[in-house]
């Protein structure tokens, strides 16, 4: 039994029109020819899978795809036709040569060359998202050959007409269908839908009109990305020739800072002090993330586990700048000499319980 085209994607009944996209994308760049020169099973492989992805690309074809029978099971008096020669069977069917005749099939349609999407992770250190930076990308990718201009042929020139389309670059397809011949135009599997064929191929590329190169990129990443985030540079993917370019992908990951955190704009830190500085409530310099300090003065007899929010120390971006959300922890020493717990006691005599709140509040609660 033959596989169902969301077996051949790999996808469920129910996936998205991204999630088809991008299996497609995948393995269409997995089996590309291109890729495999002279690979029969690849290059077969290749055609169910840009057959699968024509059918469920498209929501016609897709619902003709999905409803073999839009009478219904055993109606209408259409059994004879056997589903009508390819309903559920997808590319080819007479739904394909309906949707041609009103220009709505893919088969109709000259399809420019696309490049295919090239997915490359990039790790950044937390200032570098924070800040925006420009990285060297390197990766290798298909680039129209130089010596013939992407064409394949000798030169750029070497070519004769195709014989199967006579230049024309499509062929004409007739169906005998349950609603009498329709007629539909089909790219030119000869040549592709260029019209022409080549007659002596390129000794640069032999003949494929694409090279495998190393390349190196300039990226320039804005302030603020985070980790996860896919960064989209238009153009860079895959190139073709005479078409469109695919684009690269940047999966961003970025590194842990030693004291930072940090959600959107805003930056957290936790920021530890002793016991008399929260008594007294000291000043305290503030590391910044850019580097330097500010001063921040702690509230008098201030809690552990008290956040502060100070506008404008967070990240900036094209939208604005975060705040910093500053946790104080206060630091109980350990380890006391005998002299040092001696001074405590003294202190602690001086006190009265009017300066402890909550040890006073609890105590009227017993």
């Amino acid at each position: 039994m033959a596989k169902s085209y969301y077996e051949v994607l790999g996808v469920s009944k129910d996936a998205s029109e991204d999630e088809i996209k991008s299996a497609y994308r995948k393995l269409a760049h997995k089996y590309h020819p291109d890729l495999h020169p002279n690979d029969k099973e690849a290059e077969a492989k290749f055609k169910e899978i840009s057959e699968a992805y024509d059918t469920l690309s498209d929501p016609q074809k897709k619902a003709a795809y999905d409803n073999p029978n839009p009478f219904g099971a055993g109606g209408s008096g259409f059994d004879g036709f056997g589903g009508f020669g390819g309903f559920g069977g997808g590319g080819g069917g007479i739904f394909d040569s309906i949707f041609d005749m009103f220009g709505g099939g893919g088969g109709s349609r000259n399809q420019t060359p696309q490049g295919n999407d090239i997915e490359q992770r990039l790790t950044l250190t937390f200032e570098e998202a924070a800040f925006g930076v420009a990285k060297e990308i390197k990766l290798t990718r298909n680039e129209p050959c130089s010596a013939c201009n992407g064409t394949g042929a000798k030169d750029g020139t070497e070519f004769t007409t195709c014989a199967t389309c006579n230049g024309k670059g499509q062929t004409v397809v007739v169906q005998q269908t349950p609603f009498g011949r329709v007629q539909s135009t089909r790219v030119c599997s000869s040549c592709r839908g260029t019209g022409r064929t080549i007659k002596k191929s390129c000794p640069e590329c032999s003949g494929r009109g694409i090279l495998r190169k190393n390349v190196t990129l300039k990226v320039n990443l804005p302030a603020g990305v985070e980790t996860d985030q896919v960064m989209t540079v238009r153009g860079e993917g895959e190139k073709v020739a005479n078409g469109i370019n695919g684009n690269l992908m940047l999966l961003i990951n970025v590194l842990p800072h030693k004291i930072f955190k940090r959600r959107g704009m805003d930056l957290y830190l936790d920021y530890p002090v002793t016991f008399i500085q929260s008594i007294l409530g000291e000043k305290i310099e503030v590391p910044k993330l850019s580097g330097g300090t500010f001063t921040y003065t702690l509230p008098e007899g201030v809690i552990s586990g008290t956040t502060a929010r100070i506008k404008g120390q967070g990240i900036t971006t094209r939208r604005g700048t975060g705040d910093m959300y500053l946790t104080i922890i206060v630091d109980m020493p350990k380890r006391l000499s005998r002299q040092q717990k001696d001074l405590l006691k003294k202190l602690s005599e001086e006190m009265k319980e009017e300066q402890y709140e909550k040890v006073k509040e609890f105590n009227k609660k017993k």
